[in-house]
This record gives structure tokens, C-alpha cells and sequence, in this order.
């Protein structure tokens, strides 16, 4: 009987001596988010049987491929503990970095006079040429009575601005100087602000102008009028 009892301790010596340990490993769909954006992670452990996440803001997952947003920004560091059998884990670590999305407030001021104007169209284009062609607009905000025209949850990146009022438009400040109507590259985490500057046309257009006026046709006082 004793040596029954000691050849099955022996046994479970060696079959525990042969369980493979977990090696936790996985990756991101990305490292640098905005707030709210849903990051997807692809859990490549090995010799795991269940898992634990900690993505660093309080919020923990146990699916083996979860899905993520965060609600704030900073840095955050997520780890996966991989469990295997007998309870051994190991932990793999991977950095977040979690931003607020530009916010871009433009001002629309009259170029002779610099004084705002109200209930201005103002759209954002990606690219001078979709400026150009009207085509693949990022969003449309009109002025308010102070000539204030705010946009939110934008990209890093540089915009080309279109502004048209019944009386006022950029059309022809753009045509002297692209840096009329275009922004530097926005700032994550903060608010970035640009002066849209318009000419006045002492005749009232239709709102078929705006469509139809080819973007190089001289319409208005030119920036060299102003003294």
C-alpha cells in the first residue's frame, strides 16, 4: 500500500513537472486613441485557459478578445494575466495613450472692415483640392451673431475652410494666398482657433452662388486693397 501511495505521488510529480507554463501575449488595434474609440484587442497567449483583463481606468474583461473605449484621456497601461493549469499565469503590458479630439473654433471676420459676420456657411474640407472641387466635406457649422463658428471631434490634421454668406465669402482671398483658408495642423487635448477672413460684395447674390461661381473668379475687394 506504501508504495502504491508513493508511486502516485511520484506520478502527479511528473505530470505536473510536464504542464507547459502560459506565456500571455497580445496586441492592439491601436496605441493612440481619441476618447470613445473603440480599441480591439487580439489575445495571442499560449497554453492559457482563462484570462484577465485590467485596462488601467478601473474596468476589467475575462473575454479572451475584448473590445475597449475610454472615457478619459491620459496614459493608461493594460494588462492580461493568461492562466493556465494549476492556477500559473503569466502577464503581458502594453501602453495606451487616450486623447480628447481637436476642437477647432473659427472666427469669421469681414477682411476691409473686421467686423464678424453672422449666419455664415462654414465648411471644413480634408484637402486644398476638395476645397477646390466642393467634394468630401468634413462638417457644416453656421456663424453666430458674433461670427463664431465652433467644431468638434476632429483629426490631427490640417483643414481648408469655406465660408459663404449671402454678402461675403473667402472665394477670392483664397485665390491670392492659400493660407487664407487654410489651418495649421490641430492640436489634440486642446482647443485650436483660426480667423476665416471674407470680402464684401456690395450686391446680393442668389444662394445658386455658391455652387456655380468657379472658385478663381475675381469677385470682390483683394487683400491688396486693404491699407
Amino acid at each position: 500500500m506504501k508504495k502504491l501511495v508513493f508511486l502516485i505521488i511520484i506520478l502527479g510529480a511528473i505530470l505536473s513537472s510536464c504542464t507547459k507554463e502560459p506565456e500571455a501575449g497580445f496586441f492592439s488595434s491601436e496605441v493612440d486613441v481619441f476618447v470613445g474609440e473603440d480599441i480591439y484587442f487580439t489575445n495571442n497567449s499560449l497554453n492559457a485557459e482563462r484570462f484577465e483583463w485590467d485596462f488601467g481606468d478601473g474596468t476589467f474583461s475575462t473575454l479572451v478578445n475584448p473590445v475597449h473605449a475610454y472615457q478619459t484621456n491620459g496614459e493608461f497601461t493594460v494588462a492580461l494575466t493568461a492562466i493556465g493549469k494549476n492556477n500559473f499565469y503569466d502577464r503581458a503590458y502594453q501602453n495606451i495613450t487616450v486623447k480628447y479630439p481637436p476642437t477647432l473654433v473659427i472666427t469669421v471676420l469681414e477682411y476691409y472692415d473686421e467686423y464678424p459676420v453672422e449666419n455664415a456657411s462654414v465648411i471644413l474640407y480634408p484637402t486644398y483640392d476638395d476645397w477646390l472641387d466642393e467634394s468630401n466635406p468634413v462638417a457644416e457649422v453656421y456663424t453666430d451673431a458674433d461670427g463664431v463658428a465652433v467644431f468638434e471631434n476632429l483629426r490631427e490634421q490640417r483643414y481648408y475652410v469655406d465660408v459663404w454668406e449671402e454678402l461675403h465669402d473667402n472665394y477670392t482671398l483664397a485665390d491670392e494666398d492659400v493660407g487664407f483658408i487654410e489651418t495649421d495642423i490641430l492640436v489634440a487635448d486642446a482647443i485650436n482657433y483660426f480667423t476665416a477672413w471674407v470680402d464684401y460684395y456690395g450686391t446680393l447674390k442668389s444662394m445658386t452662388d455658391r455652387d456655380r461661381t468657379p472658385r478663381g473668379e475675381p469677385k470682390g475687394r483683394s487683400a491688396k486693397d486693404k491699407k
